[in-house]
């Protein structure tokens, strides 16, 4: 079986995959991103609208917009540059480990389903830290992974 370029390209020994910790710092720092987004742009709109910014409730409209951007941040990130802000600045890239380019199609499960079903499961994240590619369940289901890149 052929690895993608993200692998051939190096020695098997220097692929380094990227574990729980990385993994998390990165993610933290996307939430960060992502509420940052809300504030400057989804609160004023609404503002602006007269639509209600507090309401509990999965499906009330400022619910759904956040939702919206949490998940096209990831989607469109991951799509065209194979990793997010948060991944960006701890070094980090998503790999597919059968083909040299992530596919729409691999890219919406990981982090549209996958990346649901994980937060649901909670171990769906943990067991990132005990697998020997670093692979939450998430890229175990479209057999991707995150790996540290050189800068």
């Amino acid at each position: 079986m052929d690895k993608p370029a993200a692998i051939q390209d190096t020695d098997p020994v220097s692929v380094r995959f990227a574990g729980f910790w990385m993994r998390f710092w990165a993610y933290l720092l996307d939430l960060i991103v992502i509420g940052s987004i809300e504030r400057l742009i989804i609160n004023p709109l609404f503002r602006i609208f007269e639509i209600p910014l507090v309401e509990f409730n999965m499906f009330a409209p400022i619910s759904v917009a956040s939702a919206v951007i949490f998940y096209l941040y990831f989607v469109l990130m991951t799509k065209y540059f194979h990793q997010t802000l948060g991944k960006m600045v701890f070094g980090l890239r998503v790999i597919d480990l059968k083909s040299d380019k992530l596919s729409w199609g691999t890219i919406l499960f990981r982090e549209w389903i996958g990346r649901f079903i994980s937060a649901t499961i909670v171990i769906g994240y943990i067991v990132v830290a005990f697998l020997p590619k670093k692979q939450g369940i998430h890229d175990l289901f479209t057999d991707t992974s995150v790996i540290h890149v050189e800068r």
